[in-house]
């Protein structure tokens, strides 16, 4: 329909996954009147439970991790403003290595073009100008990302619409950036974010667009910690909001497929689409 608003489309494996990687831009967007569709392909069953316990201990309650983490996710479309949330209801597969990867209806077994058969279907009822995920190692290796990025792209192939595709990630830079950022403060810097991970984030010269979302990091932070079961002990959610602000001040993305062809960093996902 001619008058319907720019819409973007985001398929991401959990619940608390589009809070961590893409939750400034959903904010920036969705203010400005763009719909945004977040696509969570997985219910988060081996994630921690309410009462903190890890998915391998004996009392950890499957059905009450899924009640709540879906709550939790609801809270963060709210503050985020996300037009639809789509539950694909995938079982969560675990990290790489563990025996729930094998596990039948995880999302890791799941047939790449069953579940892509069914994004397709709500790509082409959204027709969205920009479509999300990750890259092919789903950034950081988890199995439900990397099927999360297989799904789309084989939608992506049946699909009839032709949306701009990113992949979000974090440039190598930006952790040293945020390294020294933090030490500058006065703050210890964990060891995970000091050290180099050369299988995490994506080369600077790679980066496709830069987009400030630096007026929306307060929604950011709420809608991480309305995940509050699985991020209450995040090292970032314990920095003072201006600190937080200043290290999630941008999103980055690969600008994977995009029928605009356009060149350079942008900085704005919808710039050209809409002409």
């Amino acid at each position: 329909m001619p008058d319907s608003p720019p819409c973007i489309l985001l398929v991401h494996a959990h619940p608390d996954d589009e809070a961590s990687s893409t939750g400034g831009i959903i904010a920036r967007y969705a203010e400005a009147g763009v719909r945004i569709v977040l696509v969570t392909c997985t219910e988060g069953e081996l994630g921690d439970s309410p009462d903190g316990l890890a998915p391998d201990h004996d009392d950890h309650d499957t059905a009450a991790v899924v009640a709540h983490r879906a709550a939790e996710l609801d809270a963060s479309c709210r503050i985020l403003g996300v037009s639809r949330l789509v539950r694909l209801g995938y079982h969560d597969s675990g990290m790489m290595g563990w025996p729930q990867n094998d596990a039948a209806g995880s999302f890791w077994q799941t047939p790449v073009p069953v579940a892509a058969a069914r994004l397709a279907a709500l790509i082409d009822e959204e027709r969205p100008q920009v479509v999300i995920t990750y890259d092919e190692n789903g950034f950081y290796g988890h199995p439900d990302h990397i099927q999360a990025n297989r799904i789309t792209l084989a939608a992506l192939e049946l699909a009839e619409a032709s949306p701009r595709l990113y992949y979000a990630t974090i440039p190598l830079s930006a952790f040293a950036r945020m390294a020294e950022i933090v030490r500058a403060a006065g703050v210890e810097v964990p060891e995970d974010l000091d050290e180099e991970r050369p299988e995490i984030g994506t080369p600077d010269d790679q980066i496709g667009a830069v987009i400030d979302v630096s007026a929306y990091s307060d929604k950011k932070r709420a809608a991480l910690a309305a995940h509050a079961s699985q991020t209450e002990s995040s090292f970032f959610l314990q920095l003072p909001e201006s600190l937080f602000a200043d290290i999630f001040g941008s999103e980055w993305f690969v600008r994977v497929a995009d029928p605009h062809a356009s060149n350079g960093v942008e900085t704005d996902l919808l710039d050209g689409v809409l002409s």
